[in-house]
């Protein structure tokens, strides 16, 4: 008894969850048993200490398909039949170990989660968080998590429309890899993750089993130590062109009408599909893990049970009718192999050369059923302190704007990600409407219906750090404005958090204030949750938890191709306004946090009735077509919001900064709710008479110039003065 306590403690369970299992299964359990439960009630599959909290988001919408939790991935109407499925998820802690596999194989989980739904991925999204950029281990992090995103993405075949990149020290020893993936299914056509009816053939499909990834859920919920490294074997290895067979065979079994059920094998491989597919259709499974097809020879039961070989999926079909799924997964050279029968009752068996290895009730594995929920202690951290402390008084004003305008305009945080970008095939598939026409969300064509989805994720850490609710209502609000701003109307979201250990109280305190603010956001803005990732235990015993990061991935759509919006302007001589309220709040702005050093400082102010009536001004003025560019202020404030739109088309602007604000805050901060509009002058007049209806605030700033740049009437030089800082700063670090 000692012995299988001990063992207990190695895999990761609690004494009090050692003594449960005892009780479900009436006796002590074996190693395999053991191992079973320490995967499936790890953090990483159960959700054991967040799903208490991630029960109160809102989920309910008239366009929800499927609320969260229900299949692999969110699903939501878009009109003309079609439903889109997307979903969001880390891979942070094998990117860590092994970053060009834990990114590549992050890429590859997230597809399979969208095509076993029976739904075709069309664009891919990620959100990236790295570490000190002068550390050579950084750089090795990047270049590695780059290749494999764009090696399995472009391989697979779907283009990387978007996505995000932050650097922050806290990221230095566990960086952060964030994957989204949106597809596209006709209403009628999904499939889902269940397992029933008595007698009913259960086949492996896909990959071979090897021994990669084996704990790899156990691995996840953990910090990262030391001897993080020893762990390799638990990071998987992705074959794309696997998966794009894998694709196009599922796909095409389901159309033959002989598919149950179907779900990919990712965190936790069999185990993981066998009891969740088993619990939802109430039934039990029989499985013979001799039969799985294996790359190594003698790999013992539990081995096969838990690795995480990638392309893999399990399959339930009718019974009677194997022939058809045979036949299909022959045509497209991958393994198809029946291993096993849907039984009666609760319990899942299995066996190796005709010996029971192992049996456990389905139900008592899984999320909703007998996986253990906690709440954890939290309460407020002491460095909220140091915030309070904070006095904008004893921010010194630069007495000249220029060289902030050039640190802004080359740091990594703001400069281009073209080094990255231009690694990833964002053309492929001819859907991504961004390639010549920039926008603030990414949009992405529907064939199938001639309307376009707007995407976007977004998350500012350094905000929720200062304060996790405001600044994750704001990391809501400012996906919706990228959507808003490009023509779009925002849907719903799917969400990747990111924190520290959840023992922690000041992390869980984090946590908790986070989902407080998503659900107030997302509730005030109608974009309901449609699932989404947990990924705790972000953390070292170098650096301690990193930024909390709750990554918010936003669906939208434009439903007539005519209103979308660039964010570049178009020509000289176009009048320049800003939308939205006046302020010189520079909190947590990446001008205070780097040019000044000052660490702990607020949150930006941030109102979300005011949030939502500068979304509905800004829709209303693209419908009217008032507009010639908009585009959101945020991270780098009022400057690099023109910059960019400036940069485009090696436009200029002239504006004149009011004299009531303290000039670096008005241009520098990074105060909300704010979006910069070009003007034609000869719809001035209708522009005007719709932002006075609003109620609004809203500023002329000056006008867009063949290229000089000019405030408060002095000349900055030219636009082509920034451009080298702006598009080569990381990629002459990162080369």
């Amino acid at each position: 008894m000692t012995a299988l306590l001990d063992t207990a403690r190695q895999l990761g369970l609690l004494p009090e969850e050692y003594d449960a299992i005892c009780n479900y299964l009436g006796r002590v359990p074996n190693f395999t048993e053991l191992s079973i439960y320490a995967v499936m009630w790890s953090e990483h599959c159960s959700y054991k200490n967040s799903i208490r909290w991630l029960k109160t988001l809102p989920k309910e919408s008239e366009r929800m398909l499927a609320k969260a939790g229900e299949e692999n991935a969110g699903l939501v109407d878009i009109g003309h039949g079609l439903g889109c499925a997307f979903k969001i998820e880390s891979h942070n802690h094998p990117s860590a170990i092994e970053p060009y596999q834990g990114a590549a194989t992050g890429v590859g989980g997230i597809n399979r989660d969208i095509f076993t739904m029976g739904a075709r991925p069309i664009a891919q999204l990620n959100s990236l968080r790295f570490g000190k950029l002068e550390e050579e281990r950084t750089r090795w992090i990047i270049r590695g998590v780059v290749k494999g995103i764009g090696d399995y993405g472009n391989a697979f075949g779907v283009p990387t429309v978007g996505g995000e990149v932050f650097f922050d020290d806290s990221f230095t020893v566990n960086p952060l890899v964030n994957a989204m993936s949106v597809g596209i299914v006709e209403h009628g056509k999904t499939v889902s993750a269940i397992a029933c009816g008595k007698g009913n053939p259960v086949f492996i499909v896909g990959s071979h089993t090897g021994k990669d990834g084996i704990h790899g859920a156990t691995f996840a919920s953990g910090d990262l130590t030391e001897d993080s490294a020893k762990d390799l074997p638990a990071v998987q290895v992705g074959d794309p062109f696997q998966e794009k067979l894998l694709l196009e065979a599922s796909l095409e079994v389901i159309q033959t009408g002989a598919v149950i059920g179907m779900q990919d094998m990712g965190a936790a491989g069999i185990i993981c599909s066998t009891s969740e597919m088993s619990a939802k259709g109430e039934a039990g499974m029989d499985i013979h893990l001799d039969r799985v097809p294996t790359r190594q020879a003698n790999m013992k039961a539990w081995e096969i049970l838990l690795s995480e070989s990638q392309e893999r999926m399990l399959i339930v079909a009718k019974r009677g009718e194997e022939h058809k799924v045979l036949e299909v997964f022959e045509k497209w050279d991958l393994n198809c192999v029946q291993i096993g029968e849907v039984t009666e009752g609760p319990n899942l068996r299995f066996f190796m050369n005709g010996t029971l290895e192992a049996e456990v009730p389905a139900d008592s594995l899984v999320l909703g059923g007998g996986a253990p929920v906690y709440e954890r202690e939290y309460r407020e951290p002491d460095y909220l302190q140091k915030i309070a402390a904070y006095s904008p008084e004893d921010v010194r004003q630069p007495e000249d704007l220029l060289p902030v305008m050039g640190y802004l305009a080359g740091h990594p945080n703001l400069a281009s990600k073209r080094w990255i970008s231009q690694q990833y095939d964002s053309t492929i598939g001819t859907v991504n409407m961004n390639a010549n026409a920039p926008t603030d969300a990414a949009l992405v064509y529907v064939k199938e219906s001639g309307q376009a989805l707007a995407l976007s994720v977004d998350c500012n850490s350094r905000y929720v750090f200062a304060d996790p609710r405001k600044g994750t209502a704001i990391a809501v609000a400012e996906a919706a404005r990228n959507i808003v701003c490009s023509g779009g109307t925002p849907l719903a979201i799917t969400n990747c958090l990111n924190f520290g250990n959840p023992y922690n109280p000041e992390v869980y305190w984090q946590f908790v204030e986070a989902i407080q603010g998503m659900g107030e956001a997302c509730r005030a803005l109608d974009t309901p949750v449609t699932g989404g990732n947990v990924s705790f235990y972000n953390q070292s015993s170098f650096e301690g938890p990193v930024f909390p990061s709750p990554v918010i991935g936003m669906l939208g759509l434009v439903e007539e191709l005519s209103r979308t919006m660039n964010l570049d302007f178009q020509q000289a001589g176009d009048l320049l306004y800003l939308l939205g309220p006046q302020s010189e709040d520079m909190g947590s702005s990446q001008y205070l946090y780097g040019y000044h050093g000052v660490k702990f400082s607020p949150c930006p102010e941030f109102n979300l009735e005011t949030e939502i009536q500068i979304q509905k001004l800004v829709s209303a003025l693209i419908r009217g077509q008032h507009l010639e560019s908009a585009h959101d202020v945020s991270d780098g404030g009022l400057w690099n919001c023109l910059l960019e739109s400036a940069l485009v088309g090696s436009y200029g602007f002239d504006i004149q900064l009011p004299e009531s604000f303290r000039s670096d805050a008005f241009l520098f901060g990074e105060a909300q709710s704010r979006v910069v509009v070009s003007v034609a002058p000869e719809q001035e007049d209708s522009f005007l008479k719709e932002a006075v209806r609003s109620g609004l605030p809203f500023l002329k700033l000056g006008q867009v110039t063949e290229g000089q740049i000019l405030i408060n009437g002095k000349s900055y030089g030219s636009i082509e003065d920034f451009r080298s800082l702006h598009e080569d700063s990381l990629e002459n670090i990162l080369s």
